[in-house]
């Protein structure tokens, strides 16, 4: 997560610093079109936020679950983008994030460990409203913000934890527009909050029901994710 916050800024940067004089500009009406399209290619790390209870079983066991590591996941989408004005737009994202999660469950006085891999495959339309600075040469950095519905289509039952498929996320970011001889490179770094608390306590699929006590013993999931993309344009 570091890592990718220092690589955007290092190029910000390093463009920021070599653009002293005005340059021939590359492509000068593209952002002065009433619709703009493109696709998205990037890296995501997928996160949950769980929240435990402290649940006690009959024989005396408190487990409590957490997500120790991010694992990278691959995102492709569309762009679609409405001008607004010479500083806004708005823009309709769908996109799928492929990724995963490794849930482990520790039991307090013991130290067992129970694991489950919770792997991801999210359809997600985010709706964000763009608000870019004016154009220096050829780049323009921009801030966005705005909210992503979403849906989860690899949830799998039988698992110790169980989650819903619907999310919404809230989003925000900060990217460069670079403008080159033939297309327009952006990259843009965003961060991803879900808004729902994500368990399913109720667990009539559970045919093994010691998995029972993992259910319990979480109150509430949000889901997060970091993803770092670069929209062709």
């Amino acid at each position: 997560m570091k890592r990718i916050s220092l690589i955007i800024l290092t190029l910000l940067l390093a463009f920021g610093v070599s653009a002293q004089k005005r340059k021939v500009q590359n492509r000068p009406y593209i952002d002065q079109r009433k619709w703009h399209y493109g696709f998205l290619a990037g890296i995501h790390v997928q996160d949950y936020k769980l929240v435990n209870t402290g649940y006690v079983t009959e024989d005396g066991q408190t487990w409590f679950a957490d997500v120790p590591e991010y694992s990278p996941g691959f995102t492709v989408g569309v762009l679609g983008e409405l001008y607004l004005n010479q500083f806004l737009s708005l823009r309709l994202v769908p996109t799928l994030h492929f990724g995963d999660k490794r849930v482990i469950f520790r039991e307090q006085e013991s130290g067992e460990e129970h694991s489950q891999s919770m792997k991801s495959a999210y359809l997600s339309v985010p709706i964000d409203v763009k608000f870019a600075a004016e154009r220096f040469n050829n780049y323009r950095p921009y801030m966005m913000a705005g909210i992503a519905p979403t849906y989860d289509f690899s949830v799998k039952k039988q698992g110790a934890l169980l989650v819903k498929p619907f999310d919404c996320y809230v989003e925000v970011g900060l990217g460069c527009d670079f403008y080159l001889p033939y297309f327009k490179l952006i990259p843009e770094l965003k961060f991803c909050f879900g808004l729902a608390n994500l368990i399913k306590k109720d667990r009539k699929d559970l045919t093994d029901q010691s998995l029972l006590k993992f259910t319990q013993s979480v109150d509430k999931i949000t889901s997060r994710m970091i993803v770092l993309t670069f929209y062709f344009e």
